[in-house]
């Protein structure tokens, strides 16, 4: 707890270095005496771990590649902070005792994380979206059989979750992600095919990391954001929606059977969603612009374009398959992903190479973590080679 002159309340920061983390540490460092931090992990960025654990007197630093152990220990020399490395590392930082952790670890590798901390009946702050594309079966499966809470923090889900009614759940006719269409909305395909990295990563509203930044300029984001909302919340794929609003104030609503729609707004700062969850069950005050909406003027909004998006479309089908479907999705595309970003393959061939794999590997049911392993490492495989042959 963290009012009413209670211990602070004891915080885990998975990934403290990426965007989501470094926005989770301005709000504690706000307020320090709230909290106590257990446990920070990265995976290159040992600098800035090190100076967040420093600032922070955080109990425990993990850095995920091994190779790094040396100068993070040296760094954090005469600190008293706990020095460790390696992914075994990191999923043990998740299993010590606390009360609150921020899932920020991008990409698959932030499940076995998210898991042990599940596994211990933690309230977990989960900005991974990747964790239930990619095993949210079993990931919704263990937090029902260990007493966990999953606090969404993307900004859809955590609006939605916020107007969202849980005592009655069959009220709710559909729930409305909204998308900012990314930079390239206004942009044909002869267009797209010529795009770079640097335009990709340039999100007109957001501060994201360049993987997230991509996905959102191809709308895969909002793909994996549907197959998350499907696990989050009891309804029908068919009653999730998507929704194009460029100016990213409307941050997702929540239609009911008697007509009403009800939306949480705000300014397009991330660390609304993460304080709503820091807080939770209360409310603490976060440093954002405060929304004006007669300096705004209007909002506008519009249908998702399917032709020139495809990624929406694959997410949709890979939820509608289901089995190892959205791990297969979630795998090829962070191939891809980081292959365009590394100029290796076009904008365009980002969703083709995702609707390739699908289309080559079996959709099987995943019943453990090791079905989940393998499941991804064969469509990482068939994703690099058809990266490899396109190049």
């Amino acid at each position: 707890m963290m009012n009413g002159g209670l211990a602070p309340r004891r915080v885990t920061i998975l990934g403290s270095t990426g965007s989501v983390g470094c926005n989770t540490v301005d709000l504690i460092e706000r307020e320090p005496a709230r909290y106590r931090i257990v446990a920070l992990t990265a995976y290159r960025n040992v600098r800035l771990l090190a100076e967040q654990a420093r600032k922070l007197h955080a109990e425990l630093a993990v850095i995920g590649d091994a190779a790094l152990y040396d100068e993070l220990k040296e760094l954090l020399a005469g600190t008293g902070v706990e020095a460790a490395a390696g992914p075994e590392a990191v999923i043990e930082a998740a299993s010590r005792p606390s009360d609150w952790i921020m899932a920020a670890i991008v990409g698959a590798a932030g499940l076995e994380p998210t898991l042990a901390a599940v596994r211990r009946g933690a309230v977990v702050g989960l900005a991974n979206k990747e964790c239930l594309v990619c095993a949210g079966e079993l990931l919704t499966r263990e937090v029902a059989a260990h007493g966990a809470r999953l606090l969404p923090v993307d900004s859809e889900h955590n609006a939605i979750y916020q107007v969202f009614d849980f005592d009655k759940p069959k009220s709710v006719e559909r729930i409305i992600l909204t998308a900012s269409g990314g930079p390239f909305r206004g942009m044909d395909m002869a267009q797209m095919a010529h795009v770079t990295p640097k335009q990709a990563i340039a999100h007109p509203n957001w501060d994201m990391g360049a993987k997230i930044s991509v996905d959102s300029a191809t709308m895969m984001n909002k793909g994996l954001e549907v197959i998350e909302a499907w696990h989050l919340f009891p309804l029908q794929e068919s009653q999730i929606e998507v929704l194009i609003h460029p100016q990213s104030v409307i941050h997702s609503m929540v239609g009911y059977v008697d007509g009403s729609v009800l939306a949480q707004l705000g300014s397009p700062d991330m660390r609304t969603p993460i304080a709503y969850a820091l807080g939770w069950p209360d409310r603490i005050a976060a440093p954002v612009a405060r929304l004006d909406l007669a300096k705004l003027g209007q909002l506008t909004f519009e249908t998702p374009d399917s032709q020139r998006f495809p990624a929406l479309r694959l997410a949709r089908q890979a939820l509608q398959s289901g089995g190892a479907a959205p791990t297969i999705l979630n795998a090829a595309n962070e191939v891809a992903v980081y292959a365009f970003l590394e100029g290796r393959i076009g904008f365009l061939q980002i969703a083709r190479t995702v609707e390739e794999t699908l289309d080559r590997l079996s959709q099987r049911r995943l019943e453990t973590l090791d079905c989940v392993r393998a499941a991804d490492a064969e469509a990482r495989a068939c994703a690099a080679r058809l990266v490899a042959a396109a190049a």
